[in-house]
């Protein structure tokens, strides 16, 4: 009876640390410390749980109080996909802007600035970076968070990436394995499917999961892609010839495997999150990311006692469970070790993130000064990883520059008439995200340069699109600071 009772008690603490939940508010709730003190080993912060730098600061300490080597993870990509400036935009471009440099100097420096402010807050796990290979122009989720469409491009950035923000001591976590840049479905909806040969993903998608792996990077994140070339039946994230066979084996990766987020409906709707965790845990996956949308301690409780069930009825191998735990707590203790006792040099304000933004945009036409602008926005549904708490586009940088700034947003549905309407005299210009896939912001552009052909035209997702307008921007990205690069380039700064 003691035997078992030991041997319980050891399964539930390895069930408790494969999980990364997440929680509701700007403080750690009581029973999300009661659990890490159980054996929890690992927490994932979303823009929900973020105000500033000083109260994010606060949050980690709170968690370290309780457990030391606690992993603290976040989907911090920079870009368009931010959380630590959820409310304001980020102060780095994304993974497109940097890949359109092309400079893997810049980009290394661009993410170790970036570790160390994570790093200065307490957060040593960052869901980051995409290694996707975006060779579907009209992928929906992916875009502008990865490197581009070439494949040595992507492969070199992702591996100048991973070494500058773990030079910070912050692991990287490379995703989405074995690569999300062909699908046209976003995961968080429904499964996504990838029908391409074993040559097609040996030469493309993997490649850029290679340079990361020989790079280094201290965790890979599973996708929710079914990839019938490696498995016909199951999601990279529930495969074990994906996550073992592949990855582990083929590749020789010894790192950390985390899956993306269980209760995206690529698996929710289709194995449901307990099942899914169970089989993602067998398949070679050692943590389950979940916490999005189900942020509770009913939702841990029910993955813990999942797995103890698997484990008890031989669905899944204590082995397996327990070198999972291992390998959390191995990185963990990484962590550890890794974390600075000191602010990194030359910490403080960097300009490095306006710096690569101001890089990276492209110009097609005559830059002159433009005074009284209208900005028109034209908005797409954001993704669910981008969100649509996050500002974007130029108004607000160029009202800065240019006081007699007037602006307004055009969702779907709106006409060029609309914006012609409210601009009256004034020189438009027209905000767009990634126009090549929204047939109506086409329409309204073309509409627009027609009536007025000074428009200038700010795109700031992949300029895939001709360039049109009398002056042409394309920033690849809509971060804050590519707003800002945009901005200053219009009026003339």
């Amino acid at each position: 009876m003691t035997v078992l009772a030991h041997r319980t008690d050891t399964v539930t603490r390895d069930a408790l640390a494969v999980l990364q939940p997440g929680f509701e508010g700007t403080t750690a709730p009581a029973w999300l410390l009661r659990q890490v003190a159980e054996g929890l080993t690992a927490v994932g912060l979303f823009g929900r749980n973020i105000t500033s730098a000083a109260q994010l600061s606060a949050l980690t300490a709170q968690l370290r109080a309780e457990r030391d080597d606690v992993l603290v993870a976040i989907d911090e990509e920079g870009g368009d996909v931010t959380r630590l400036e959820v409310r304001g935009g980020s102060s780095f471009p994304g993974n497109l802007a940097l890949g359109a440099v092309d400079d893997t100097d810049l980009t290394r420096d661009v993410a170790r600035e970036l570790g160390r402010r994570l790093a200065e807050c307490g957060v040593n796990l960052n869901w980051a970076p995409s290694a996707d290979v975006n060779s579907n122009p009209n992928n929906p989720v992916i875009g502008v968070r990865s490197f581009g469409a070439d494949t040595a491009l992507a492969a070199r950035h992702t591996a100048a990436y991973v070494e500058g923000l773990q030079a910070a001591g912050v692991a990287a976590c490379t995703k989405h394995f074995p690569g999300h840049g062909d699908t046209n479905v976003d995961s968080h909806h429904a499964l996504p499917r990838i029908d391409v040969d074993l040559d097609t993903l040996q030469a493309r998608e993997l490649v850029p999961f290679k340079a990361a792996i020989e790079a280094g990077s201290k965790a890979v994140m599973s996708a929710h892609i079914l990839v019938p070339a490696l498995d016909p039946t199951r999601p990279a994230t529930l495969s074990p010839q994906i996550l073992t066979g592949l990855l582990r084996k083929e590749l020789g990766y010894e790192g950390l495997i985390v899956t993306d987020g269980m209760e995206m409906n690529a698996i929710a709707g289709t194995y449901g999150i307990e099942r899914g965790s169970v089989l993602a845990i067998a398949a070679g996956a050692d943590a389950i990311c979940v916490g999005g949308g189900l942020a509770d301690e009913a939702t841990v409780l029910r993955l813990r006692d999942a797995l103890v069930a698997a484990v008890r009825e031989g669905a899944l191998p204590q082995e397996r469970l327990a070198d999972a735990a291992t390998r959390v707590r191995a990185l963990a203790q990484w962590s550890r070790r890794a974390r600075p006792d000191a602010p990194a040099e030359g910490s403080g304000a960097s300009g490095i993130g306006l710096t690569a933004a101001r890089r990276a945009v492209v110009v097609t036409g005559a830059a002159t000064p433009v005074a009284a602008p209208y900005v028109a926005t034209l908005t797409p549904v954001p993704n669910i990883a981008v969100g649509d708490e996050t500002p974007w586009g130029v108004a607000a940088e160029l009202a800065a520059l240019v006081p007699d700034t007037e602006a307004g947003v055009y969702p779907k549905g709106s006409t060029a008439g609309d914006v012609l309407a409210a601009a009256g005299a004034r020189t438009v210009v027209a905000v767009v995200r990634d126009a090549h896939r929204h047939p109506w912001m086409s329409e309204v552009l073309d509409a627009l340069v027609a009536a007025r052909p000074d428009t200038v035209v700010v795109e700031m997702g992949v300029p895939l699109a001709a360039p049109r307008g009398a002056l042409y921007l394309a920033t690849h990205g809509a971060s804050r600071v590519c707003g800002r690069a945009a901005a200053e380039i219009i009026a003339g700064a």
